[in-house]
């Protein structure tokens, strides 16, 4: 029992230092290859403590190529921009001058549901205030609003403003969503009465954002390459 619990002890302080060595930010901010030496780091310190046939410096010794190979690639990745983009990829721009690039939105695998969602996170509800929008190698999106939505806003100035509304997506990739449909209290005849006014079918739609008060954004299908 005591040598279990003095073998943790040392593996914990022992990984607490390799982290530090190494610099580890928050996992959603970490590159591909920092998230590996971190999970290889935990599994590589569990054999040791699962088995105490092991020798602890069998554990040690491997933690310490891993911290040591983390630094030397993290060196490289600084000098050279080819491996960086190799090991860490490189960001996307889904969303420029205003309008969606479907195209690089397959690239990335990402859903319209993902990027709505992603855009929600950084506090923007409508898909139409967005001039650019970025995602990052970790997984974040980075987001330009249009010029007239950026600050000062009306509340700044002193001007009278609309309630604001909530967008939904109500059509993504052509698919009609019910559910959205029910939570806004929008009829299928309404929605049928705007594709009739747009003269647009919903397999023509690649996204359609609408709120409350019925007013929407339409994202036109592209053909696939």
């Amino acid at each position: 029992m005591t040598v279990s619990i003095v073998r943790t002890v040392i593996l914990y302080l022992f990984i607490t230092v390799a982290i530090r060595l190494m610099g580890k930010r928050q996992i959603g901010d970490m590159q591909p290859n920092e998230l590996v030496v971190t999970l290889l780091i935990s599994e590589i310190a569990a054999i040791p403590l699962q088995d105490p046939e092991r020798p602890l410096m069998d554990g040690i010794a491997a933690i310490f190529m891993l911290v040591v190979l983390e630094i030397i690639l993290s060196v490289l990745l600084m000098k050279s921009h080819a491996i960086r983009k190799i090991m860490s990829g490189s960001s996307v721009v889904i969303i420029q001058n205003g309008e969606i690039d479907q195209k690089a939105m397959r690239k990335v695998r990402m859903t319209v549901l993902d990027l709505i969602e992603l855009l929600r996170a950084q506090e923007v509800f409508d898909l139409s205030t967005v001039g650019y929008a970025v995602l990052e190698v970790n997984g974040e999106l980075s987001v330009l609003l249009k010029s007239d939505q950026q600050p000062p806003a009306k509340a700044d100035l002193s001007l009278a403003c609309e309630p604001a509304m909530l967008s939904l997506p109500i059509i993504s990739d052509g698919i009609v969503m019910a559910e959205t449909m029910q939570s806004l209290g929008i009829t299928r005849h309404a929605l049928n009465e705007i594709l009739k006014k747009e003269n647009r079918r919903p397999q023509d739609i690649f996204l359609m954002m609408i709120d409350r008060n019925l007013a929407y954004t339409i994202v036109p299908m592209k053909e696939k390459p």
